[in-house]
């Protein structure tokens, strides 16, 4: 999409155009990862496990780059990356990743019933670190 294609479209951008209030976002995502980076790390550092650890990170990126093809797949009008694909992978532990990737393409960001679902994935995480941090693991140990 050209400049003036970007301009008779507010709501759409155009490729040259950057992230806007970068730093307020990236705060968002330090906190939202500070449940999980702390809870990883102990685990880890209590010789329990650094799979929860390497997911986070090797899922992100994971998700991160289904993001950046499912936005080339979009553009070129070609066949895409199922939601349910992209929810997997950030259940998975990719949600970090898929909110970056998320603010870097302006990518799944107006869709209200795929933003409702991302919120609810990310929520669950929250409320499982709050739980084996704070809570004793106790609400997780039902399922």
């Amino acid at each position: 999409m050209n400049d003036s294609s970007a301009r008779n479209n507010p709501g759409r951008r155009s490729g040259g155009e950057r992230v806007q209030h970068p730093r307020l976002k990236l705060l968002v995502l330090a906190i939202l990862c500070a449940l999980p980076l702390t809870g990883s790390m102990s685990l880890w550092l209590h010789g329990v496990s650094l799979i929860p650890l390497a997911a986070y990170g090797i899922v992100s990126v994971l998700a991160f780059f289904l993001y950046w093809s499912d936005k080339r797949k979009a553009r070129a009008d070609s066949w895409r990356t199922p939601e349910n694909v992209l929810h997997a992978v950030e259940l998975a532990g990719g949600w970090p990743g898929a909110l970056l990737a998320q603010q870097v393409f302006r990518h799944k960001t107006r869709k209200v019933s795929f933003q409702l679902v991302f919120w609810l994935i990310v929520l669950m995480h929250q409320v499982f670190w709050i739980d084996q941090l704070f809570l004793g693991a106790h609400l997780f140990a039902l399922f």
